[in-house]
């Protein structure tokens, strides 16, 4: 098993950007690696509920991504599994790993400290590191338009 971290500075108070991540008009907004929309966006932020997004990417593919909330610290942390429903990398279909984020105040904005824990290999972690620095991309993109 592999691990993926990621860290972003986004122009937004902690707060703001938990709520673009736990919300289903937040996750609608930057989730998904490339410039396409969101399709379905169904958010339930509580320990326990679930949450699933439906992305499209730039060669026309949908992948579903879904998972429960596991760890909800509101502002600062947040853990949630995470599995394709269909889509994604063809390697973790049908898998369960793990996400962590957590959020520190740095000024007038956030550190965002994303970990995606569990993954099956080196292929898979360049794979989800090549998704996520996309959908990172557009979040940052989202704050620094504000």
């Amino acid at each position: 098993m592999t691990s993926l971290i990621l860290v972003r500075r986004i122009a937004a108070r902690p707060a703001i950007v938990f709520d673009a991540l736990t919300t289903a008009e937040g996750v609608a907004a930057w989730w998904g690696p490339d410039d396409q929309p969101v399709i379905l966006a169904e958010v339930d932020a509580r320990v326990g509920g679930a949450y699933r997004v439906r992305f499209r990417t730039d060669d026309g593919l949908e992948h579903e991504a879904c998972g429960e909330f596991l760890e909800i610290a509101r502002p600062e942390r947040l853990a949630m599994s995470w599995r394709y429903a269909f889509g994604g990398e063809p390697l973790e279909l049908g898998r369960t790993s793990r996400i962590e984020i957590d959020l520190k105040p740095m000024g007038e904005g956030t550190e965002l400290t994303f970990t995606h824990a569990l993954l099956l290999n080196a292929a898979s972690q360049a794979s989800h590191e090549r998704g996520w620095t996309g959908a990172f991309a557009k979040l940052v993109r989202l704050f620094a338009a504000a």
